[in-house]
C-alpha cells in the first residue's frame, strides 16, 4: 500500500477534506504562501451568496430610507462640511451660493417665539444678500389637508433659488409628495413663557396701541379680557388647559392627526424630525447665540445678522413689540401649567440640550452648565422674547372666540 504523500514541511495532508472542486490543488509552493496567512477565509459559494444578499438588502434599505423622508442629501453634505471647515470671518471672501450650503431653507416659525424679530431681520438680509424671501398669503392655517400640503409644497418648490420660505405651519414632509426635502430651521421658547406672552397679548396688545389690538378681538367681553391669569389656570378655563397648551410639538411632529394629541407618539416623532430635517432649532432665551450660529451655518442668508440685530434702530423697533399689562402667575399656577405641559417641556429640554452641544462645538459658552433639578420659570426681558401677534395667529383668535361663546 502506498504511503500518503507528506507535505515537504512535515505537516499533515493539506486537504483534510479532499481536494477542492475543479481538480488538483495548486503547486505546493503557492499553497505554502497562502494557508498560513489567511487560514480563516474558508467559505463556500453559499456563504458568499449570503453576504452579497445581505449587502443588497442594506443598500435597498438605505435607498428606501432616503425616499421615505430621511435626511436631505445637502443637509448631510452641510453637516460634513461644517465638521471639517472653519467659518470665514468678515475679512474673508464672500461664500459662494452653491452647495454644500443649501439653496432651499424653510423657517416654519412657532407663534410667540421671536418670529417677528427674525422676519424683520430676514427682510433686511434678503435685500442685502439677494436671496428670495418667500412668504404666504394664507395666514390662518398651520394644519393642512393632503391636497393643501401638495399645493403648498408645489408652490414652495418652484420658487427661485436660493430661497428662504417662512410661515406659521406645522412640519411638511416634501419627500412624501416627491419633492426635495429642504433644510428646516426654527426657534422655540420656554413653554410657560410662550403661553403667558400669548395670553396677555390677546387681551392688551403691545406698545403700538392697545386700541388697535382690541379691534382684532371685538367679541371678547370685558370680564373675559380682564380675566385674572391665576383664575384662568386654577379654575380650568378652556384657554388655560388642553388642547391649546400642546402647541410647540406639532410644529416639529408634522401634519399627521396624532401630532395634535399630547403624548409620547407626537413627542418622539418631533424629536426624530429635529434630528433628521432641522439644521438648527434654537432657544429664544439665547437669541444672540442662535443668530451667531445661523450666520456661521448659512452665511449667504444670515451673514451680518448680529450687527443688524444689535443696531440701536433695530432695538428701537423691538421696544414697540413689548406686551403690556403682563402679570406673573402664582407659583401654584405655574406648577399646574408645568404639569399640563409636561410633553412640551420634555421636548424643550431635549432641544435645549442639543443646542448647547452645538454651541460647545463652536466654542460658545452656555449660561447654565447643567440643567436644574426643577424647571426654572422666569419673565424674560422684552427685547429677548416679546413680539406682536402676526396674521398667522388668526386661527387662534377664532378658537378663543368660539370657546367664550359657548
Amino acid at each position: 500500500m502506498k504511503k500518503k504523500q507528506q507535505h515537504p514541511g512535515g505537516g499533515g495532508d493539506p486537504w483534510p477534506h479532499g481536494a477542492p472542486l475543479g481538480g488538483a490543488p495548486p503547486a505546493l509552493g503557492s499553497w505554502k504562501r497562502r494557508v498560513p496567512l489567511l487560514p480563516f477565509l474558508r467559505f463556500s459559494l453559499r456563504d458568499y451568496g449570503f453576504c452579497m444578499a445581505t449587502l443588497l438588502v442594506f443598500c435597498l434599505g438605505s435607498l428606501l430610507y432616503q425616499l421615505s423622508g430621511g435626511p436631505p442629501r445637502f443637509l448631510l453634505d452641510l453637516r460634513q462640511y461644517l465638521g471639517n471647515s472653519t467659518y470665514l470671518d468678515d475679512h474673508g471672501p464672500p461664500p459662494s451660493k452653491v452647495l454644500p450650503f443649501p439653496s432651499q431653507v424653510v423657517y416654519n416659525r412657532v407663534g410667540k417665539c421671536g418670529s417677528r424679530t427674525v422676519v424683520l431681520l430676514l427682510r433686511i438680509l434678503s435685500e442685502k444678500h439677494g436671496f428670495n424671501l418667500v412668504t404666504s398669503d394664507i395666514h390662518n392655517k398651520t394644519r393642512l389637508t393632503k391636497n393643501e400640503q401638495m399645493e403648498l409644497i408645489k408652490n414652495i418648490s418652484t420658487a427661485e433659488q436660493p430661497y428662504l420660505f417662512t410661515r406659521h405651519v406645522h412640519f411638511l414632509n416634501f419627500s412624501r409628495f416627491g419633492g426635495d426635502q429642504p433644510v428646516y430651521i426654527n426657534i422655540i421658547r420656554d413653554p410657560v413663557n410662550r403661553f403667558l406672552s400669548n395670553y396677555f397679548f390677546r387681551r392688551f396688545g403691545d406698545w403700538r396701541g392697545e386700541q388697535n389690538h382690541m379691534i382684532r378681538t371685538p367679541s371678547m367681553r370685558q370680564e373675559e379680557r380682564y380675566l385674572d391669569i391665576n383664575e384662568c389656570i386654577l379654575e380650568n378655563y378652556p384657554e388655560c388647559s388642553n388642547p391649546r397648551l400642546f402647541y410647540i410639538i406639532p410644529y416639529f411632529c408634522g401634519q399627521h392627526p396624532r401630532c395634535r394629541e399630547p403624548g409620547e407618539w407626537a413627542l418622539e416623532r418631533a424629536k426624530l424630525n429635529v434630528n433628521e430635517n432641522f439644521l438648527l432649532v434654537g432657544i429664544l432665551e439665547e437669541l444672540e447665540d442662535v443668530l451667531l450660529l445661523l450666520e456661521r451655518f448659512l452665511p449667504h442668508y444670515f451673514k451680518g445678522v448680529l450687527s443688524i440685530y444689535k443696531d440701536p434702530e433695530h432695538r428701537k423697533l423691538g421696544n414697540m413689540t413689548v406686551t403690556v399689562k403682563k402679570t406673573v402667575p402664582s407659583p401654584e399656577a405655574v406648577q399646574i401649567l408645568y404639569q399640563r405641559m409636561r410633553y412640551e417641556y420634555e421636548f424643550y429640554h431635549y432641544v435645549k440640550e442639543q443646542f448647547h452641544l452645538l454651541k460647545r462645538k463652536f466654542g460658545l459658552k452656555s449660561r447654565v452648565s447643567k440643567p436644574p433639578l426643577r424647571p426654572h420659570f422666569f419673565i424674560p426681558t422684552p427685547l429677548e422674547t416679546d413680539e406682536p401677534i402676526d396674521d398667522e395667529e388668526q386661527d387662534d383668535e377664532k378658537w378663543l372666540e368660539d370657546i367664550y361663546k359657548r
